[in-house]
């Protein structure tokens, strides 16, 4: 049923804060302020490299969160899933977001009748510290003076205090500044799904030539009501998106696909390894776990409840070469990882958990013909199906 737009807030407040215009905020202050939803989970900024996620019925708060914010990885899934069983919510989500929250509705953890997703396109986000970084090796500038960041035709935009509305030349491009080794965090390098369409509504730049228009694509019949309740309650204004936007939108995915795909080729130093080699490398890499149950606690495709039994393990009674904690968690996720990455930016001794989950899991969904969290009307494989796996696949 997709049909496309160009939307805009009404409101000049939320129209000149949020990115592309505002559409997105506006929606979700108009949901709110018609009662259409009960909550809205949003992400408040405390600085262009942190954000908290809060759930609010308060429309001012939610205005207080417009613009983007791509300092910060945090994966909204399991939020939906401790805060809003109960409540009608609204939440704009990243595509690894859209897609944690229907693989856990796959699973009966959420209700998706009650959840209204706003996807965000999305070509990645930079690990705080490494934005910091950027900031004072290639931009020499105080990371805590920097007040503004943004992504602009391609490049890093970071903004400080003393700098604010003048024109800079040195701000760099992305493809750039990864191949020095900074940029996007390697899960957003090495993903394909840059556009939710598994959301209610996609939203976004692509497409759009007015910075203060929103190209959105309704997805949904929940995506319609949504957007609907935003026009009848005149908080946003549209127009037909032209053929030659939605074309362009198409264009920017493909080419934003085919680069993850070599970015994915690129960071896979496993596949260049000999069998024992292979080996070597997990049990180098996973030695170094303390069973701390942070991978677990951010996992926002992990149905299991926080008690689960294995965070039970631990040095004392696990003396394998590699943990049965980590073995657990890699056969448990080889058929829902989205590869979002979260596991990684919270392990504590940096264990490319990443590459390793991406290693099992990607074989066994091509194995099965499984994508998870894009098709809400396909069941979880092995719900159903036996597996049979093959020795030469390892």
């Amino acid at each position: 049923m997709s049909r496309y737009y160009l939307a805009w807030a009404k409101d000049e407040g939320i129209r000149e804060k949020g990115a592309n215009g505002g559409f997105v905020t506006a929606t979700l202050v108009s949901a709110l302020e018609t009662g259409f939803i009960d909550v809205a989970l949003v992400v408040k900024k405390k600085s262009v490299y942190e954000g908290i996620p809060i759930l609010t019925s308060n429309p001012e708060e939610v205005k207080e969160c417009a613009g983007s914010l791509h300092g910060t990885s945090i994966n909204l899934t399991r939020y939906v899933i401790d805060y809003a069983a109960e409540k009608r919510i609204g939440l704009p989500a990243k595509p690894c977001d859209v897609r944690g929250i229907i693989e856990q509705a796959k699973r009966r953890q959420v209700n998706l009748d009650n959840i209204f997703m706003i996807g965000l396109n999305c070509g990645g986000t930079v690990h705080p510290l490494r934005m910091r970084e950027i900031a004072a090796d290639f931009y020499g500038l105080d990371p805590d003076s920097v007040v503004k960041e943004e992504i602009k035709e391609g490049k890093i935009v970071l903004i400080s205090k003393e700098d604010e509305g003048k024109e800079q030349e040195n701000w760099m491009k992305i493809d750039e500044l990864e191949q020095k080794g900074y940029g996007r965090r390697d899960a957003c390098k090495s993903c394909v799904t840059k556009i939710p369409t598994s959301a209610d509504l996609a939203c976004g730049n692509w497409g759009s030539n007015d910075t203060k228009k929103t190209f959105v694509e309704v997805l949904t019949a929940k995506g319609e009501a949504i957007f609907k309740n935003a026009m009848d309650s005149g908080y946003v204004e549209i127009e037909e998106a032209p053929g030659e936007g939605i074309e362009k939108r198409k264009k920017i995915e493909a080419g934003m696909q085919k680069l993850a795909e070599s970015w994915k080729e690129k960071l896979d130093e496993i596949s260049k390894l000999s069998r024992s080699g292979r080996f070597e490398f997990y049990v180098d890499a996973l030695k170094n776990c303390i069973h701390c149950g942070a991978c677990k606690e951010v996992c926002p495709v992990c149905p299991c409840e926080a008690n689960a039994k294995c965070l039970d393990m631990n040095d004392e009674k696990d003396s394998y070469v590699v943990s049965m904690y980590n073995m657990l968690r890699i056969f448990h996720l080889m058929d829902s990882c989205i590869h979002c990455g979260e596991c990684e930016d919270v392990c504590p001794v940096d264990i490319p958990l990443t590459l390793i989950l991406r290693r099992f899991s990607e074989r066994m969904q091509r194995r099965l013909g499984y994508t998870p969290g894009m098709d809400v009307r396909e069941r979880p494989p092995l719900y159903e199906t036996e597996l049979r796996w093959s020795a030469e696949e390892e």
